[in-house]
């Protein structure tokens, strides 16, 4: 006989917005169980470098956040969850801090960067490991509590009841194990991983991040939107191999690194929308002006030698290392560049407190959809998985209750 769980509220995903409503559901006194395909600690939102967007700057304010979100999706989002999203974004780093996470400081104040398709500095950061610091600190936090946490038990299936859902998860040596709860908070990611394998190109997602909760979802008959639009990240690494594949953070570009042809000129805006910057660099190589590397692939030249070596030591470090191990400076020399399969835009439909069109199944991160509409800025992933993880968390433990 398969192994029977119960819980009020059960979380499929360990990333930033899994750990964020796992912590909310079990802080509103639900009983938490908390499911991932693989580890714990394997997941996209660690992989998070760039930072975190919030309006603290004294020329900001979460309305001008809101516009710059809504004027970058093309006037695509639900400007419900974008008033959400900047309006409890300054309480949402106070609670991240609550919970551990030390962000980097200038003079006592948030060092803020200015990220693509920002009319202000907004862009937080603890270094540019800014996703693995979050979940780091969540998910210890998580561990620390009374929720169940149950790594390697993939979900399967999910099926709805008189009394809330039973779903089946799989355990590594092949056992089920099926779970009851009162309501469901999917947080398992998009399927960029997937997507970049079936069209033979280059992802920055963990290889976890395949879509099965979303198709679950889908046959439950929750609504979604925007699904086809997938976001390239303009800087993937293009060389040496080891880092074909790898985000270069956008902040390089916040502190003064260039794109730059062939011909060494510039040839868009580098703070300009994250879609606009990738068709840009495209648009280069279709025209014949971009580069070659070492081993025939297209990219252009990110000119990371404009970036001040202080700016680099505080916020790059992690991104140095691994170029300097390779045996490239990018203080001293430009490095290779090209547009690499990043981020699901689209996903489950959702209202304000995280819930889809399935009553008692809830969503929150990457695999829901509205939020970016259809193109999402820089910073702005890792705030939406904080705010409406803690939401559906929330709002999950209500309906269970009830």
């Amino acid at each position: 006989m398969a192994e029977r769980l119960s819980f009020d509220v059960l979380v499929v995903g360990s990333g930033a917005s899994g750990l964020a409503a796992a912590l909310s559901a079990e802080r509103a006194g639900a009983r938490v169980g908390l499911v991932t395909k693989g580890a714990l600690q394997s997941c996209n939102s660690a992989k998070a470098q760039g930072g975190i967007q919030a309006a603290f700057g004294p020329d900001d304010s979460p309305d001008l956040h809101a516009e710059d979100v809504w004027t970058s999706s093309h006037e695509t989002a639900d400007l419900r969850l974008v008033q959400i999203l900047t309006g409890e974004a300054p309480g949402t780093i106070h609670w991240l801090e609550e919970n551990g996470v030390e962000f980097t400081r200038d003079n006592g104040g948030y060092r803020l960067a200015r990220c693509g398709g920002a009319s202000r500095r907004r862009l937080l950061q603890v270094g540019d490991r800014t996703g693995l610091a979050i979940t780091t600190a969540l998910r210890q936090k998580l561990e620390a509590s009374s929720a169940t946490t149950l790594p390697n038990h993939p979900l399967v299936s999910l099926r709805q009841t008189e009394s809330g859902w039973v779903g089946t998860c799989r355990r590594k040596d092949g056992e089920a194990v099926a779970v009851a709860a009162g309501a469901v908070v999917l947080a398992a990611g998009g399927r960029c991983y997937r997507e970049a394998e079936e069209r033979g190109e280059l992802s920055t997602n963990h290889p976890g991040a395949t879509g099965e909760a979303t198709r679950i979802a889908l046959e439950l008959g929750a609504a979604a939107r925007d699904l086809d639009a997938l976001q390239y990240h303009p800087n993937g690494g293009a060389w040496p191999p080891n880092m074909q594949g790898y985000s270069i953070p956008e902040t390089t570009r916040a502190y003064g690194a260039l794109l730059l042809n062939a011909d060494g000129e510039r040839f868009t805006d580098e703070l300009g929308r994250r879609d606009a910057v990738s068709q840009a660099i495209f648009d280069e190589i279709e025209d014949g002006r971009g580069v070659e590397t070492p081993d025939g692939r297209p990219a252009v030249w990110l000119d990371t030698t404009k970036i001040p070596p202080e700016d680099a030591e505080i916020s790059l470090p992690y991104m140095l290392r691994r170029y300097r191990a390779a045996g490239i400076d990018p203080l001293a020399e430009p490095i290779y560049t090209y547009p690499v399969l990043h981020y699901q835009n689209g996903g489950l439909v959702i209202d304000e407190r995280g819930e889809t069109t399935v009553e008692g199944l809830f969503a929150c991160g990457e695999i829901a959809g509205g939020t970016h509409g259809r193109n999402r800025m820089m910073g702005n992933s890792l705030l939406e998985c904080c705010v409406f993880g803690r939401r559906a968390g929330k709002a999950a433990a209500e309906k269970a209750k009830a």
